[in-house]
């Protein structure tokens, strides 16, 4: 069986991990968020805010936990999985940053493909910062758009979902899949 490998995206603060968690209660796999463990990490180290430290090693960290989810979603014996970001984020945000990468950052993105990619746009209304979430509402926008240009350069063309309610939201997604 092809499991087909759905990418949610959006900038922060979006309702992405709401989302997500909905589509697992409708009984779908999903792969959660990366970042935020890379982060809880590197602050138990004493790093509070490692992708300012060290962008590069924050980003293939990131770019590492995205390819494991994309080949353990690959093995899935499941119609389709779900996963909170895929690996064109990594270079959307290196790209928002102005931080240099290597090659191999924008050949993975060419490597590792996914069936569909759903872009959950800027909304003021349920935006909220948090201990892993430091960009303000107006950052959250400028990555947004980068996330939709690295998307759209690497093959993409993106859905995105309108806003809502989290059920709303949800069946907007699973309509656009049957």
């Amino acid at each position: 069986m092809n499991t087909r490998k759905i990418v949610i995206t959006g900038g922060p603060g979006t309702g992405k991990t709401s989302v997500i968690e909905a589509l697992e209660q409708h009984g779908h796999f999903c792969f959660h968020e990366v970042s935020r463990e890379i982060i809880r990490e590197a602050q138990k180290k004493g790093i509070d805010q490692l992708f300012l430290k060290d962008p590069l090693l924050f980003s293939e960290l990131l770019l590492e936990g995205r390819i494991k989810q994309f080949k353990e979603a690959h093995e899935m014996k499941s119609g389709m999985v779900f996963l909170d970001r895929g690996v064109p984020d990594v270079v959307a945000y290196m790209n928002y940053f102005g931080n240099e990468y290597p090659p191999v950052f924008n050949r993975v993105c060419k490597e590792y493909v996914y069936d569909r990619v759903f872009i959950l746009p800027p909304w003021k209304q349920i935006y909220t910062e948090d201990n892993e979430r430091y960009e303000t509402y107006e950052q959250a926008v400028e990555i947004h758009d980068e996330l939709a240009r690295s998307y759209a350069h690497h093959g993409y063309e993106a859905i995105e979902v309108p806003e809502g309610t989290i059920a709303e939201r949800t069946v907007f997604i699973l309509n656009h899949l049957e």
